[in-house]
């Protein structure tokens, strides 16, 4: 069944294009597949029309968001129709206004026309573990390199669902997993860094079921816990799943367009740039990065 929703303010490419997600394919007539908790889903924007399926249908919701708090994982979504389409527009934070979100950015030239160059990108509402468990696995990686190692862990350790594709692997399943195992899905040096993170997580050493109700301080120092998780990967994971639009992970495109941009034939310490950042961009400041980083990196 294809369900459609009406958008504003909205670029599906952008989106899903991003570098905050690795799950999603471009296919054939527009079309985008991925795998959304243990559903297969089919995307593609015609105009301000989503046109969306899932299969199974809509069996395993997404969280919500509490308030103006953090999203809680594992909270139901309305069943049915309704529910279904509620579920999408939290994911791809469609009840949010782009240009309040927008409107909180510093005005100068460089963001604006990174802002105006993508207009309608937003930060999706991913499952936390699977976000950090991304993340880890992107270190030193290419997207598409990320995506393979992302794919060999669903495909090995994964449950199966629709059409021959597989749900990201549960916590306690990587937990238990032998290190040769993970060093067979192309992880490399990652893979002790994976399974310390599954580990910490499934015996309470890490508490990242609470994450997202934490403040943002607290959030990245639990964390900072997990060897090998420093604070690239932790904004990542707190901005791209557990609802802290503040947290501003900076990479080697981040730090590259900021320096580009703010503090040309200049030297700085990654230091200063990390504090700069936190007091430049506002409430919204990953919004801001996520803009920033798409422009540099399809600037190349």
């Amino acid at each position: 069944m294809t369900h459609r929703i009406n958008v504003t303010d909205f670029n599906l490419a952008a989106t899903l294009e991003c570098g905050q997600a690795f799950r999603w394919s471009r296919v054939a007539d527009g079309w985008y597949t991925g795998v959304v908790g243990k559903e297969v889903w089919r995307l593609r924007q015609i105009g301000n029309e989503i046109e969306w399926q899932a299969d199974p249908p809509h069996l395993n919701p997404l969280p919500q968001t509490t308030g103006k708090r953090k999203p809680v994982m594992q909270s139901p979504l309305p069943t049915g129709g309704e529910g279904q389409c509620e579920g999408l527009r939290h994911y791809l934070t469609l009840d949010r206004s782009l240009s309040a979100i927008t409107g909180t950015f510093p005005s100068d030239d460089a963001l604006q026309q990174a802002v105006q160059a993508h207009w309608g990108m937003r930060v999706l509402r991913q499952e936390p573990w699977e976000t950090l468990a991304s993340f880890i696995a992107s270190s030193t990686k290419q997207i598409v390199q990320i995506r393979q190692i992302v794919d060999h862990l669903a495909t090995r350790f994964g449950e199966p669902i629709s059409g021959g594709y597989h749900a990201f692997p549960a916590i306690e399943v990587i937990a238990r997993a032998a290190p040769q195992q993970l060093l067979d899905c192309k992880l490399g040096f990652r893979a002790k860094y994976l399974l310390a993170a599954a580990q910490m997580i499934d015996s309470g050493k890490v508490r990242l079921h609470d994450v997202p109700a934490m403040e943002y301080g607290r959030a990245l120092e639990e964390l900072l816990k997990i060897p090998g998780v420093g604070e690239k990967i932790a904004n990542c994971t707190l901005l791209f799943s557990c609802g802290f639009n503040q947290a501003f992970p900076v990479d080697v495109w981040v730090e590259r367009s900021v320096k580009r941009l703010y503090f040309p034939r200049r030297k700085v310490s990654a230091k200063k740039l990390r504090e700069f950042s936190r007091s430049r961009f506002g409430p919204n400041a990953g919004w801001a990065q996520q803009y920033l980083f798409y422009a540099e990196r399809i600037r190349d």
